[in-house]
């Protein structure tokens, strides 16, 4: 398990730096969407992704790679909106975007530790589709408790399901990069 998390943190270290640079470029803008358009922002990536799959071929000169690495960040944007509500400006500096970010990311990393432990890391046994379609599922299911306003009967939330395709993402990469 010390590979995993090696290669988790290697793999969220490269999202935090594309990240990191895009604040720079951007600031962060980001803090004006709401949580679901967050997750219709995820839908489109790993749609694209299922699509390559699937097609085999991209007109754009852009693999899976880089799609799975948008997910990642987009998810821990979810995770940070949700913390702390959306705003009407960029309201946040840089460094504190940063800071938020390695808070959701190492939080991200003990939940894929605390499963990987009791799951036996079967997820090297999956195929990199497999969590282009676990996304997909969790995004359905986070619009659906979208559409309820979080009124759930059973269900750990849309925080869980962020989490979620944020740790699926980061396997499809480490599989992409590391192989199994």
């Amino acid at each position: 398990m010390k590979d995993t998390k090696q290669q988790f943190e290697q793999i969220v270290g490269v999202c935090r730096d594309l990240f990191a640079k895009k604040l720079h470029d951007y600031g962060p803008a980001w803090r004006i969407m709401r949580p679901a358009s967050l997750t219709d922002q995820i839908f489109i990536k790993a749609n694209r992704i299922r699509t390559l799959e699937t097609k085999g071929i991209s007109l754009v000169d852009e693999g899976i790679r880089p799609e799975f690495i948008a997910i990642v960040n987009y998810s821990i944007v979810a995770l940070i909106q949700l913390e702390l509500g959306y705003a009407d400006t960029a309201d946040i500096s840089n460094d504190q975007a940063l800071e938020l970010y390695d808070k959701h990311a190492k939080q991200a990393l003990e939940l894929m530790l605390a499963k990987n432990h009791d799951y036996g890391e079967a997820w090297r046994s999956m195929r990199i589709s497999s969590y282009t379609d676990l996304i997909l599922m969790k995004i359905y299911r986070t619009k659906q408790i979208e559409s309820l306003k979080g009124e759930t009967l059973v269900s750990e939330g849309v925080e869980a399901n962020y989490m979620d395709m944020m740790n699926y993402a980061v396997f499809g990469l480490i599989q992409l990069d590391f192989g199994v």
